[in-house]
């Protein structure tokens, strides 16, 4: 199941969010400000190994890196982390 790692701040992550509901895309939405540390370091080496950066995606292993929400974007975005969209 899709993973979405995000702050409740985080214009970027709310428009995701919205985008998925949308869709219909089962996800899981991680606060990454009351993550555990764990979590919190694993989306730190996924974007880079300095800081985290919202929002960060993940599906089955697969990861998208925390970028600016884009229409354009995200679809492809979806698709190469193996999501079927209609």
């Amino acid at each position: 199941m899709l993973t979405v790692y995000g702050a409740a701040w985080c214009p970027h992550c709310t428009q995701t969010v919205s985008y998925l509901k949308q869709k219909k895309i089962d996800f899981t939405y991680v606060d990454i400000e009351s993550a555990p540390d764990d979590v919190v370091q694993q989306v730190i080496e996924v974007n880079g190994g300095d800081d985290w950066v919202v929002p960060t995606l993940e599906n089955d292993g697969k990861w998208r890196r925390g970028k600016v929400f884009s229409r354009r974007d995200i679809d492809s975005d979806l698709k190469a982390l193996g999501l079927k969209l209609e």
